[in-house]
């Protein structure tokens, strides 16, 4: 059986974590979004400056799956002033979480949004909140089976494209 470990990232690995960001946002929006969007989306937000700037951000927090030591995923949340958007209070974002193709259906996604939870209640913290692009039906899916309900919806940019993300939270239990 394979060996699933799920750890924060360190500043020292910024550039293993842009490699791993870029290539699966790639693969997830690539096909569906032109070339020159997806160049300028990855150029603003997956340059090694930006991508260090917000693992050395207290407020973002960065974190691997790894099965059987092999980086597979991540997750990126967002605290405080670092949301994307302030829409619920006490809450923490989950801006991204991706798992590299092959490895999904290993049950990474879901380990990955148990730290969360743990994290959230540690912290005591009411929310936990995403945004998930509204073409995306195995990604929405996979949340409404984790808990997650649509509550809203905003414009998130790619590139020079308004795109629709629906807003979905989950409810942690006091």
């Amino acid at each position: 059986m394979e060996n699933i470990s799920i750890r924060k990232v360190k500043p020292s690995e910024a550039r293993q974590l842009r490699e791993i960001a870029s290539a699966t946002f790639i693969a997830t929006y690539g096909a569906h979004n032109s070339a020159a969007n997806m160049e300028r989306y990855l150029a603003q937000n997956f340059n090694l400056e930006q991508v260090t700037r917000e693992l050395e951000n207290p407020e973002c927090e960065f974190f691997f799956a790894e099965l059987s030591g092999k980086v597979v995923g991540y997750i990126k949340l967002n605290q405080g002033t670092a949301q994307t958007e302030t829409v619920l209070d006490h809450s923490i974002e989950i801006e991204r979480i991706y798992i590299i193709k092959e490895y999904q259906g290993k049950n990474l996604g879901r380990k990955l949004l148990d730290r969360v939870k743990e994290l959230a209640k540690k912290r005591r913290i009411k929310t936990i909140w995403l945004g998930v692009w509204e073409n995306n039906p195995k990604a929405i899916g996979f949340y409404e089976k984790n808990g997650f309900v649509t509550f809203d919806k905003h414009v998130f940019k790619l590139g020079e494209e308004d795109q629709t993300d629906f807003l979905m939270k989950f409810e942690l239990v006091p």
